[in-house]
């Protein structure tokens, strides 16, 4: 089943390059957007660091079973230490965007936003300023699916229609 499966695929997607050709950055438009993208819980770890606060994929990904080897993101590829060798990364390959997501954890530990943290405003900073050092276009994504834990604890995460509110009216901090 999977052998025919990963066929077809192959079979769909060798249909859309005509025969004896390779695709290249040529077959789009000049102004085309070549780039990167990333989501927070997945590269950054420092899942204890820096003031962030717990999400519901640390929960989850501690919960036997729901992760094969166990296996979660409290330090992942480190990114969070290590963003210029990542920035420096993806310049080298010629990508000329980042689309990488925000912690809300990070920004606002317990995601009302009563308290902002300013080591995360500093990371994101720090991240979004080498990335344009490096002439590399950051393409923000406000939420990736890392909700802080006591949103979803207190009021259910997004099963409440309260957590519109604060996602919406949460205040953006100002560096």
């Amino acid at each position: 089943m999977e052998k025919e499966r990963k066929r077809l695929m192959e079979e769909e997607w060798n249909s859309m390059i005509p025969t004896g050709h390779q695709l290249s950055r040529a077959h789009f438009p000049p102004d085309f957007l070549f780039g990167v993208a990333t989501s927070a819980y997945q590269i950054e770890g420092a899942a204890n660091e820096g003031g962030r606060g717990p999400s519901i994929w640390d929960a989850f990904s501690r919960k036997e079973g729901k992760i094969k080897d166990g296996k979660n993101g409290d330090i992942a590829i480190d990114q969070y230490h290590r963003y210029k060798e990542d920035v420096d990364l993806i310049a080298k390959l010629g990508f000329g965007a980042d689309r990488f997501s925000i912690s809300w954890s990070r920004i606002y530990p317990d995601g009302l936003g009563t308290q902002v943290n300013k080591e995360g405003i500093m990371y994101y900073n720090n991240l979004i300023n080498y990335l344009l050092e490096r002439g590399i276009e950051p393409c923000v994504t406000l939420y990736h699916w890392d909700l802080p834990l006591h949103l979803d604890e207190s009021m259910g995460g997004w099963l409440s229609d309260s957590i519109v509110q604060v996602f919406v009216f949460c205040p953006f901090p100002q560096s």
